[in-house]
């Protein structure tokens, strides 16, 4: 994982040693998932946010933690009948480090930069 821990993941689930080793895979996936959501809607790269703050802002390691839980909590696919969003405070903890435009050298596959609307 890039900056979420596993620890990090077994303290935001509330699992103890032998809840998080028996689901020790699907953990690392989500957090993998959850970080590569939180870098892709702020339109950035680890290295950008190494670069730009020396670490990555506790924000961003809130808002990925949150999508693990979501992610934990609602393994399906969302459907009317089981629609669940991720709360308001994930767009909060985000929009400070949303980029809304790149240049091409940053973001080849789309010359126009990303236009964000959360």
């Amino acid at each position: 994982m890039k900056f979420l821990t596993f620890d990090q993941i077994k303290a935001q689930l509330r699992l103890d040693d032998q809840q998080a080793e028996d689901e020790h895979d699907l953990l690392v996936l989500y957090g993998e998932a959850a970080e590569d959501a939180v870098l892709n809607i702020c339109n950035r790269t680890i290295t950008d946010i190494y670069e730009q703050y020396g670490t990555v802002p506790k924000t961003l390691v809130q808002a990925g933690l949150m999508l693990v839980a979501q992610s934990y909590q609602h393994r399906e696919p969302a459907s009317p009948q089981n629609l669940s969003a991720v709360p308001y405070t994930f767009d909060l903890l985000l929009k400070p480090y949303m980029r809304l435009t790149t240049s091409s050298a940053t973001n080849n596959n789309n010359e126009y930069g990303r236009h964000c609307n959360l």
